[in-house]
Order: C-alpha cells, then sequence, then structure tokens
C-alpha cells in the first residue's frame, strides 16, 4: 500500500486493489483549471453634461451576478455615488455590459462581482459648459 500525505492526513491508497475495479487503464482527463470573470463589452454610462460641468462625480459600486452565458443577471447598488442620478445610469449601463464567465471544472458558473463605475468631471471643462452656465445665470 503506498501512503500519500495531504495536508497533514494520511490517505492509504490500495493501488493493486484500484486497478482491479474494472476501471479503464486510460489516464484521466485533465480537469481544466476554474477561470474567473472577465469583463468583454462594457460601454460607459452617460454622463449628464449639466452635472460634469458642475463637477458633480463619483463612483457607484454595484453588486452584480454575472449568469452562465455571460449577462448580468441581478444588479444592486452596494455603494451610492453620491448622486441618485449617477447611480441609476450605472445601473442602466451595466445592464447592457457583457462578459466571459467564469467556470469551474470547465463549466461555467455564475458569479457575484462588485463593479465600480466611475463618473470623473472632465478637465478642462468642455465648451458646451460655458453655454450651460450662462444659460442658468440668465435664469433658464
Amino acid at each position: 500500500m503506498q501512503r500519500v500525505v495531504l495536508q497533514g492526513w494520511v490517505v492509504g491508497l490500495a493501488v493493486a486493489g484500484l486497478a482491479g475495479c474494472g476501471g479503464s487503464s486510460e489516464p484521466a482527463a485533465p480537469v481544466a483549471a476554474p477561470t474567473e470573470v472577465a469583463a468583454v463589452k462594457t460601454p460607459p454610462p452617460e454622463y449628464p453634461v449639466e452635472l460634469a460641468c458642475q463637477g458633480i462625480g463619483g463612483t457607484s459600486t454595484l453588486k452584480v451576478v454575472v449568469g452562465t452565458d455571460g449577462t448580468p443577471g441581478e444588479i444592486t447598488l452596494a455603494s451610492s455615488s453620491g448622486n441618485g442620478d449617477l447611480d441609476h445610469r450605472a445601473l442602466q449601463a451595466v445592464t447592457r455590459w457583457q462578459f466571459k464567465a467564469a467556470t469551474r471544472a470547465g463549466q461555467p458558473v455564475p458569479t457575484t462581482i462588485q463593479v465600480p463605475v466611475s463618473f470623473n468631471p472632465p478637465q478642462p471643462k468642455p465648451d458646451e459648459c460655458f453655454a450651460i452656465e450662462e444659460r442658468l445665470r440668465r435664469g433658464g
């Protein structure tokens, strides 16, 4: 009998006994290594120019269940950007994203991940911002 030590446990293998169990003499097929979720297509969310021009930004962190087909299933807000409109736009954008599903033993599996979606006000301000600011100064 051959003895193999695995993480502190001693496991006895009866090599001669296994050969006569009717199993194939062919070597076992290698088990596929697990893979993690990978983003494939992540178009950015719509960033309202009025908010960008006002310097309003932030990061919405979303909890996303990626299905076996790579599409987002359940999406919930894990932490807010501090602006409800930006959070809503982040949720809308991620529903259109596409992922490569994680795998275990070569088979796709649903996986929950956290996805940050950032809204960074542009620097310098786009020319469009000056027209918006002027319109707001005039009350309209």
